[in-house]
């Protein structure tokens, strides 16, 4: 089910606009609902490219809800507003149950990370559903637990390519959902924030070491909620980098129309 395209005021500039924080890059953006297996709304967003059929599909898992994580959680937000445009990347962003945002709230209750796995299931069946290709996870925090938990198991991992983990806290996932990714062989990159406040970087290494096609990256200077523009850039640019296949340098100035989001 879906209802009415996101509002932004797009206005044309006679130069090149700069790329900020803030700037909402064209797209064919759509409010939708997901319906879980046991019968739950969510409601979420998705962005695709305008015209163009998608190289990849992103299905984001956002930070932990009562911690204040949602489907407008920075990065998440900040990649719907680019991705499309700059990298033929679609983005799928929602609310896991219990949790609300400006789009709205999800039916249910948090219950951390165990029926979030129907959450995860519908998201993936939506974007099955869509006709889509190249699929691919995002979890950040919260949301790594449920890739690392359910991704790598039917009836998703199926239908998806991979997964990109950013500071994942290893707090609910055990050495056996960690198994689950090795015996499934699909690809798994892991952004580990230098000063992350649950797992930095030379314990992840050892603790994914279990996954022996798991690519785990330190990042400098970082920390769990990777604040600042040029951990955005990184990140966008190392998930656009796997899941196209290829090196990728996001452009930093837009040559037509933007909108400024609040």
């Amino acid at each position: 089910m879906t209802s009415s395209e996101p509002a932004y005021q797009f206005s044309e500039s006679s130069e090149p606009a700069e790329i900020r924080a803030g700037t909402v890059l064209p797209a064919d953006r759509r409010n939708i609902e997901l319906t879980t297996a046991d019968g739950k709304t969510l409601v979420g967003e998705f962005a695709a490219p305008v015209g163009r059929v998608p190289a990849a599909t992103l299905v984001t898992l956002h930070p932990l809800p009562t911690a204040g994580g949602f489907m407008d959680s920075h990065i998440y937000r900040k990649a719907s507003f680019r991705l499309p445009a700059l990298a033929d990347i679609a983005v799928l962003r929602f609310n896991t149950r219990g949790t609300c945002s400006p789009r709205g709230c999800s039916d249910g209750e948090f219950d951390g990370g165990g029926l979030e796995q129907y959450d995860l299931q519908a998201a993936v069946q939506w974007v099955v559903n869509e006709g889509l290709t190249n699929v691919w996870l995002v979890g950040w925090s919260f949301g790594t637990e449920l890739c690392l938990k359910y991704g790598a198991r039917e009836p998703v991992a199926e239908y998806i390519e991979g997964a990109v983990l950013l500071s994942p806290p290893l707090h609910r996932a055990t050495d056996a959902d960690l198994d689950s990714w090795a015996e499934a062989e699909l690809p798994l990159l892991v952004l580990v924030p230098e000063h992350d406040d649950y797992l930095q970087p030379p314990e992840a290494v050892s603790r994914f070491a279990r996954v022996p096609q798991a690519r785990v990256t330190g990042v400098d200077g970082a920390k769990h909620l990777w604040v600042g523009e040029k951990y955005v850039s990184r990140i966008l640019e190392e998930v656009a980098a796997v899941v196209l296949g290829k090196p990728v340098a996001l452009a930093t100035e837009w040559n037509g129309p933007t909108a400024r989001a609040d």
